[in-house]
């Protein structure tokens, strides 16, 4: 029996990536990600596509690119295979190399951090 992959709608991977519905599909249009759809019309993502959506959130809101600067990052990202997490210590900044798949990995996670972040303030707020 084959295992079928897990698919999100636009609403779920909205949530997941805390932006709204209209930002998924600006991104989808300018950064050229085929997704498919249901039979009725609804858009379906897979895994590879939210990790695609992570990567381009993270480098529009979270390293200050443009969009043709984050359009030319994940040409020399797919490129390379690999991606650079930059850290500063001190005044001198640092490059270290990660496979691809580690740095989707720690976004995704970050991003649900941050998840939990705000609904613990939340909370706290009550």
């Amino acid at each position: 029996m084959k295992m079928q992959k897990r698919q999100f709608r636009i609403g779920e991977l909205a949530k997941q990536l805390d932006v709204e519905r209209f930002v998924i599909r600006f991104w989808e249009k300018e950064f050229e990600v085929k997704t498919r759809r249901s039979h009725g019309g609804q858009r379906c993502y897979t895994q590879e596509d939210v990790d695609k959506f992570t990567l381009i959130k993270e480098l529009l809101y979270h390293k200050g690119f443009t969009i043709a600067g984050a359009k030319q990052q994940i040409t020399t990202h797919k490129a390379k295979q690999t991606d650079s997490v930059d850290r500063v210590i001190g005044s001198q900044k640092t490059t270290f190399e990660m496979p691809e798949d580690t740095v989707e990995q720690l976004t995704h996670k970050i991003l649900q951090l941050q998840d939990k972040l705000k609904k613990l303030r939340m909370l706290l707020d009550k």
